[in-house]
């Protein structure tokens, strides 16, 4: 939440803002002033939440102020305003509470009583917003015809349809204020991806969710030079209307702030975070298209510097996308990984892909060209199997025929998480079938052929299989590695032999040793004694 302190001393005004610890109370103060005239020029650029006023100042008092406040219709009505007063007038709090003040203190009050004031007022104004949204949701606006028909104007107008005398001559029969000369500066804002850990909502409530944040952002943003629809791929578009003898960088900041005010609430109401692309400057009402597409370009740019962001457009340099480029072995490693069904594994050469591929994108091009290059290897690595793509990713499919879906980091990184463990459990439920019968064999083998040398190569060459996958199924199936285990069943056969009165010379060769002396060594390490002793 944002506050505004409105006080004429300047002792009062500094310790106001810096003794009492707002930051943890997830409270910014956004700007100071010392009378109402200072505090009007404020408010329309910094959008408080919340106003601290003191009633006696110079130029304008606070009482003034109030009447000003709530007569003004671009200041939101959800504002919540706190008097401070030096005196214990009847009068004066009459005055404030017809103005709707949230609480009247008396000075000097202290400063845990301002803070709880402020946190009253905070908690007041969560509760207006959410009964807002209660009521904003079980409102039918789609039944409204009007404002239907000015959403397809606006569509029409963005898709670049309209000539000039069009624009004009349908903006007043739809009721739009627009005049010959005005100019205009577009914005789009879009929630971003639901995270992964959010229960409340499913893909399936997008919709209704960005239909929320519009009905939040025309509460918020009342003012009738700013006109809030959608476009045809569901995107919030806020378009303001800047008149003719009005400053183009004033009216910049002030589309910017607006923007930025609607991301804020959207958080405090709907605890999810969106994003927005604003277009470069002003333009004329026929470069609408040019500017929407440069709103909706910036928007895309958050694939790359991240989400709950108010992106301008920029014009980029022209220069080639650069291709997808990789060390071969991060690649290989993700392959056998996902080969031998080991997800650790192939998640680390994924991170390790992702930092090559995708942290040195610099547009929205080229990350979604490095998303082609790690879908395309995916799509191969299930082909090889036989399987189909839309059988091992499942509803992940649509992020596969269409890249630009993909809208953050964090959901394409996720995404290629998903796929990693898709891919493991395919190959981990094929292996199962097999995986039992395969370490039968090798023990069968150990069993019959003990007199002879085994290694892991020799019994993969004579089984067909491949080592490193070999190694891991055994390890995995046995809960020892393969070494291990032909050395435990050589002890132990060679100790019983020589129980049964072998000599140490016959025991070590029917176990597979043909250096006597290495034998002892062995059997010396494995049991703590040697073979003679043993047998002795």
């Amino acid at each position: 939440m944002n506050l505004m302190i409105v006080e004429d001393e300047p002792r009062l005004r500094n310790a106001l803002a810096h003794n009492i610890p707002w930051d943890k109370h997830g409270i910014e103060v956004v700007g100071m002033a010392s009378n109402g005239v200072e505090a009007l020029e404020l408010v329309s650029r910094k959008k408080p939440d919340i106003m601290l006023i003191d009633v006696q100042m110079p130029e304008m008092d606070g009482l003034t102020l109030l009447g000003e406040l709530r007569s003004r219709q671009e200041i939101s009505k959800l504002m919540k305003m706190i008097i401070l007063s030096g005196h214990d007038n009847f009068e004066f709090a009459q005055i404030a509470l017809e103005y709707g003040v949230s609480k009247y203190l008396l000075k000097p009050a202290g400063e845990e009583e301002i803070l709880e004031a402020v946190l009253e007022a905070r908690q007041q104004l969560r509760g207006d917003l959410e009964q807002w949204q209660r009521k904003a949701a079980l409102e039918q606006k789609w039944k409204d015809n009007l404002p239907h028909l000015q959403n397809l104007f606006f569509i029409q107008w963005i898709s670049g349809k309209y000539t000039r005398q069009d624009i004009l001559s349908k903006s007043r029969e739809l009721y739009i204020p627009l005049k010959e000369h005005d100019r205009i500066a577009v914005a789009v804002v879009d929630l971003d991806p639901l995270p992964e850990h959010e229960t409340r909502f499913q893909r399936g409530d997008v919709e209704l969710l960005q239909f929320t944040m519009q009905c939040l952002a025309k509460e918020l943003l009342p003012h009738p030079s700013r006109w809030i629809t959608s476009d045809s791929g569901n995107l919030l578009l806020l378009v303001l209307i800047v008149e003719e003898d009005q400053d183009a960088k004033e009216a910049m900041l002030r589309l910017n702030a607006d923007v930025s005010k609607l991301l804020s609430q959207t958080r405090e109401v709907l605890k999810l975070t969106a994003s927005a692309g604003i277009c470069a400057s002003i333009g004329t009402i026929e470069e609408m298209s040019l500017l929407y597409v440069q709103a909706c370009r910036a928007l895309q740019e958050r694939v790359v510097y991240g989400h709950d962001l108010a992106i301008p457009y920029r014009e980029q340099l022209r220069r080639d996308i650069q291709g997808v480029i990789v060390q071969q072995n991060l690649e290989k490693a993700l392959e056998i990984a996902l080969e031998t069904a080991d997800e650790s594994k192939a998640l680390e050469a994924l991170k390790g892909l992702w930092e090559e591929a995708f942290t040195r994108s610099e547009s929205s091009d080229e990350f979604h060209e490095a998303v082609l290059y790690m879908n395309s290897f995916f799509t191969r690595m299930i082909q090889k199997q036989g399987w189909t793509v839309k059988r091992v990713v499942g509803e992940d499919i649509d992020y596969f025929q269409n890249v630009k879906l993909l809208s953050t980091k964090m959901q394409t990184f996720s995404l290629l998480e998903r796929t990693v463990k898709h891919i493991v459990a395919f190959m981990s439920e094929q292996r199962k079938t097999t995986s039992n019968q395969v370490v039968k064999d090798i023990l069968n083998l150990l069993e019959e052929e003990m007199d002879q040398e085994i290694t892991l190569h020799t019994v993969a060459d004579r089984l067909y299989v491949n080592s490193s996958y070999l190694s891991r199924l055994f390890k995995q199936e046995m809960g020892v590695v393969f070494s291990t285990y032909v050395l435990e069943r050589k002890m132990e056969r060679a100790k019983s032999l020589l129980q049964d009165g072998f000599k140490v010379y016959d025991a070590a060769r029917l176990v597979g040793y043909r250096d006597v002396s290495y034998f002892t060594k062995v059997f010396r390490k494995y049991w703590g004694v040697n073979p003679g002793e043993f047998k002795g």
